[in-house]
C-alpha cells in the first residue's frame, strides 16, 4: 500500500482541498480515501488570484507573489493533514498538485492552459516528492487538457449493469458518462457549463457572503424565463464534446451583458441556479437510459439543497445521489483524483482518456519533483 496526497483548488477559489489517499500498487483495488481537509485561502491571496484570472495583462511581480503565497498555503494544508495522522513526509509516496488555473484557452490559435503552481518550492517546503503540471501534456497531444477526472471516475464508479453519470458541481460543472462494464461504451466526459461559479459570484456581490447556503437565496427568488433564454443562447451549451470551459467565458461580465436592467437581484440568483440545473440536464439527457441510470453528484454544489431539487425536477426517472454512498465524500473527489493521477505518473501509466479530451492518444501526465 502507498499513501498519496492530492491537492486541488478549483475555480470557486474557496480553499485548498487536501486528500490523503491509500492506493494498492499490486492490484486494481479502488483507491481509499483516508482523510481530507480544506484550508481556506486567506482573503488577500484569494483577491490576488481572482485579479490574476480577470486581468488582461499580468505583472511578473504579482504572479510571483501569488505563486509563493499559494504554495505556502499548499504546504500548510499538507502539514496539517500529515500531523493529524502522525505521518512524516517519507510516509508519503508523492503529492499530486493541480495548482490554481489562471487561464484555460483550448480554443486559442495557440492553445494553452496555465496553472499557477511551484512544485519545486512545494517539494522543498514539505519534504515530499511532488507530481504536478498534469494538463499541458494532454494539450501538447492535441487535447483540451480537461476534464481529467473521468479516468478516476471510471476506476471508482463503473457498475456491471447500470449507466452511471458522475456530475461534479464545482465552480464549473462537468459530467462523465460511464457505461456498464463489458458494454464497450467509451467514457464520455466534458464541462457542461457553470455550476457554483456564477451563483457564488452574484451572491458575493449582492449579499457579501461567499456562498448561497443551501441555495436559500435562490429559492426565495423567481426564475426569469426571458433571462434564462438569453443565458442559454450561449453557443458553448450546444457545442459538441470534447469541450471544456472556465472563468474565461463564464463570469459576471458575461451575465451582465444579458441583463435588461430591470431584474430583481434575487430573481437573477434563482435564474443562475436554474441555468446550472437546465444546462446539466440538457447535457445529460442523451446518455440517460430510463430506470437504468444513476446520477452521482460530487463537489460543493452537491450540498446546495435548492440546486439538487432543481436537478431532480429536470431529470425525472433518474436516480440521483451523492458519491458519499460510494465511499468518497462529495467534497473530496477532485483532490482524490489528483492523488490517484500522481500514482499513475509514478507507475508510468496514462492519465488521460483521449476520447474525453480529444488528445491524439493516451499520455503519461505530469512532471516529478524530488524533495
Amino acid at each position: 500500500m502507498s499513501l498519496f496526497v492530492g491537492l486541488m483548488s478549483g475555480t470557486s477559489l474557496d480553499g485548498i482541498d487536501a486528500a490523503l489517499v491509500e492506493i494498492d500498487d499490486e492490484s486494481d483495488q479502488r483507491p481509499r480515501l483516508i482523510d481530507a481537509l480544506c484550508l481556506p485561502l486567506a482573503a488577500e491571496l484569494r483577491t490576488a488570484l481572482l485579479e490574476l484570472t480577470q486581468a488582461s495583462q499580468v505583472s511578473f511581480a504579482a504572479l510571483g507573489a501569488a505563486e509563493s503565497a499559494f504554495c505556502d498555503h499548499q504546504a500548510e494544508a499538507v502539514r496539517q493533514l500529515l500531523q493529524r495522522h502522525g505521518l512524516t513526509p517519507d510516509a508519503i509516496t508523492a503529492i499530486g498538485s493541480h495548482g490554481q488555473t489562471i487561464e484555460h484557452a483550448p480554443y486559442a490559435d495557440a492553445p494553452f492552459t496555465y496553472q499557477l503552481d511551484n512544485p519545486s518550492r512545494l517539494a522543498e517546503l514539505t519534504g515530499c516528492r511532488v507530481v504536478a503540471d498534469f494538463r499541458r501534456r494532454d494539450m501538447a497531444a492535441g487535447g483540451q487538457a480537461a476534464p481529467l477526472a473521468p479516468i478516476f471516475h471510471q476506476a471508482l464508479f463503473t457498475d456491471t449493469v447500470r449507466t452511471r453519470l458522475i456530475l461534479n458541481l464545482g465552480g464549473i460543472a462537468n459530467l462523465t458518462r460511464l457505461g456498464p462494464s463489458g458494454a464497450s461504451l467509451p467514457v464520455i466526459g466534458f464541462d457542461t457549463g457553470p455550476a457554483n461559479l456564477l451563483i457564488d459570484a452574484w451572491h458575493a456581490r449582492h449579499r457579501g457572503g461567499p456562498i448561497d447556503e443551501d441555495g436559500n437565496w435562490a429559492a426565495s427568488g423567481n426564475v426569469d424565463r426571458h433571462l434564462l433564454e438569453r443565458l442559454l443562447d450561449e453557443p458553448y451549451f450546444t457545442a459538441t464534446p470534447p469541450k471544456s470551459t472556465g472563468r474565461e467565458l463564464f463570469h459576471l461580465g458575461w451575465v451582465e451583458t444579458r441583463l435588461s436592467g430591470h431584474e430583481a437581484v434575487a430573481d437573477v440568483q434563482a435564474t443562475l441556479a436554474e441555468l446550472t440545473a437546465v444546462s446539466v440536464a440538457q447535457a445529460a439527457h442523451p446518455f440517460i437510459e430510463p430506470d437504468r441510470t444513476d446520477l452521482i453528484v460530487c463537489g460543493g454544489g452537491a450540498r446546495n439543497r435548492h440546486l439538487m431539487q432543481r436537478l431532480a425536477i429536470h431529470l425525472p426517472g433518474v436516480s440521483i445521489g451523492q458519491c458519499d454512498a460510494f465511499g468518497w465524500s462529495a467534497d473530496w473527489l477532485e483532490a482524490g483524483a489528483f492523488a490517484w493521477l500522481a500514482w499513475r505518473r509514478i507507475q508510468r501509466l496514462p492519465g488521460n482518456l483521449p476520447e474525453v479530451t480529444g488528445a491524439s492518444g493516451p499520455r503519461v501526465l505530469g512532471g516529478i519533483y524530488a524533495p
